[in-house]
């Protein structure tokens, strides 16, 4: 084993969080943003990428390994926490929406994920975040992650976050699985990606669907997202009154703040 085996439970239904249980000197690395609570003599470090070591020493390393993750769109730092007491201590990580936390052991997959680039939350010290891909000039422009999407790799523990329910499905060889592109969270390596057009022009069109959908042949595994943050977002905003809305709307709220106002 190359990466630190941490031990954890996740607690709540649909805004979750995992606590990891650390051993002495056992390290957990997550997402700047992600940390809930810790216990006393858990230190805390902000690292360059995802301290995993696998670009190299040297500062043209850590610089190429955090570089990795601007392109994805995160931030150039992660934060690790060590254990550095004498017995087992916790430390907690929240998820940012409502949604599940997925654990995913990377040495029972192969050694490698690959999922929406913002679906990593927490994982044990060794496990590398880089970018994959796409290959394929459709699923590029009409995967709904673009040409870019996240890979962790290592053989250690992995924390994934996801919108609403979270479904696995295991993929026979030449099996093929059709979902919205918004809703694919992660796949293992070896299934095949691709984007197809919705066929009919009515159905594509007026079926409210989109003209995309991602295609997944296996073998391998999938995980998919009931509700992508795209989707929650869009209803959100889509159902938040705006500005000149109707007269009902926030009527009180708006005499309140007026009346403060002078108006």
């Amino acid at each position: 084993m190359n990466n630190h085996e941490i031990d954890y439970k996740i607690y709540g239904d649909d805004m979750q969080f995992v606590e990891v249980e650390l051993d002495p000197q056992e390290t957990v690395i997550a997402e700047a943003g992600s940390f809930m609570m810790m216990e006393d003599d858990i230190h805390m470090e902000t690292i360059f990428g995802d301290g995993s070591g696998t670009s190299g020493g040297g500062l043209m390393g850590k610089l190429f390994s955090a570089g990795k993750r601007v392109v994805t769109g995160e931030s150039l730092f992660m934060t690790a926490f060590t254990n550095q007491g004498h017995g087992k201590k916790h430390v907690s990580f929240a998820s940012p929406y409502p949604g599940k936390i997925i654990p995913m052991d990377l040495s029972e997959l192969g050694g490698k994920i690959i999922c929406q680039k913002d679906a990593f939350l927490a994982a044990a010290k060794g496990v590398s975040v880089g970018i994959e891909f796409q290959r394929k000039i459709g699923a590029g422009f009409f995967g709904g992650e673009g040409f870019i999407m996240q890979k962790l790799e290592g053989d250690g523990l992995a924390f994934v976050h996801a919108g609403g329910t979270i479904t696995k499905k295991e993929l026979f060889p030449g099996q093929t699985l059709r979902v919205d592109t918004g809703c694919l969270v992660a796949m293992t390596s070896g299934v095949d990606y691709n984007i197809e057009m919705v066929k009919g022009v009515k159905t594509a069109l007026f079926g409210g669907e989109g003209l995309f959908f991602a295609t997944l042949r296996g073998p391998g595994s999938v995980w998919v997202q009931s509700l992508p943050f795209s989707r929650l977002a869009s209803r959100v905003f889509a159902a938040a009154p705006h500005r000149g809305g109707g007269k009902d709307e926030g009527s009180i709220a708006r005499g309140i703040f007026d009346m403060f106002n002078g108006d």
